[in-house]
């Protein structure tokens, strides 16, 4: 078994279809079907293990696993003793404190005194820790809308991505108190088997996240403005430059983030650039 990894992944969920979207983007094969709790890979030595999120710190803590994909909310309430190797970028949300929408609030002051519903009483806890605030913490799992409604707390502590939950229990967000994303976790004592094998698949992670993150630029400029469209699409080393059919004009390839084209496209165009073309990088090995 030192010849394979395992891997805990979120069984169903969002974070569970961004993590296997991932791996599948990596070229790792594997099936798993409805119900099913493991899968080996058939081209990857690499073994899946699929569990409720919030086991997953422990199963790499305690070596069950040698790396897990969870939300960096589990990981940090759960404080068990694990390495951080990447944090993944998907899966984001926040942590929140809210209260009923009738309430007026000013600042974190308002929870003196108060009792708040929470599936998080290690983050909360910290949090007000770190504020000076006394608050009553009422730990509960799953539907912690519905505390102020019932009697049972006065505010609330939960996981927040749109907020359309809260509206409809009719809550309001007052106060964030902790950022998540999905990372990707490992037990602190794997063996140098192990870790070569972990480091084939950071190298896969990689290339295909810088693939995300950029594109593929292609456009036509004349020549004497070539100069200038250089400077603003660098490239990863430099442009290539390809010359047209038509006299005086070039075609200029390049790799850019996104967002950094989007920035220059006005200047690009001012330039003289014409028929931009932005294509998807599939995978970007640098």
């Amino acid at each position: 078994m030192n010849s394979i990894i395992r891997i805990a992944v979120q069984k169903s969920g969002r974070l569970s279809d961004d993590s296997l979207s991932l791996i599948k983007e990596c070229g790792i094969k594997f099936y798993n079907g409805t119900g099913k709790l493991k899968s080996t890979s058939t081209n990857f030595p690499i073994e899946f293990l699929f569990l409720r999120d919030d086991d997953i710190p422990g199963y790499v803590s305690d070596g069950v696993a040698d790396l897990g994909i969870v939300g960096e909310n589990e990981l940090v309430e759960k404080d068990r003793e694990v390495e951080i190797l990447k944090r993944l970028g998907f899966s984001k949300c926040r942590l929140s404190l809210a209260i009923p929408k009738g309430e007026h609030y000013d600042d974190i002051r308002y929870f003196e005194g108060k009792s708040l519903a929470t599936s998080y009483p290690k983050i909360l806890g910290d949090y007000l820790r770190s504020k000076n605030i006394n608050a009553e913490i009422h730990e509960i799992s799953g539907s912690v809308e519905i505390a102020p409604s019932i009697g049972l707390a006065e505010g609330i502590c939960d996981i927040v991505s749109s907020g359309s939950t809260l509206m409809m229990n009719g809550l309001k967000e007052v106060e964030e108190i902790f950022k998540s994303e999905a990372v990707l976790i490992a037990n602190k004592y794997l063996s140098e088997e192990k870790l070569s094998i972990v480091d084939r698949l950071l190298f896969r992670i990689n290339a295909v996240q810088k693939g995300k993150s950029n594109k593929y630029v292609l456009l036509n400029a004349p020549n004497e403005s070539l100069e200038k469209i250089i400077s603003l699409i660098p490239g990863m080393r430099s442009p290539t430059i390809l010359p047209l059919a038509q006299e005086g004009w070039s075609s200029v390839h390049s790799v850019l983030s996104e967002d950094q084209f989007w920035k220059n496209i006005e200047e690009l165009r001012a330039a003289g650039a014409e028929g931009i073309l932005v294509v998807p990088i599939e995978k970007m090995v640098i």
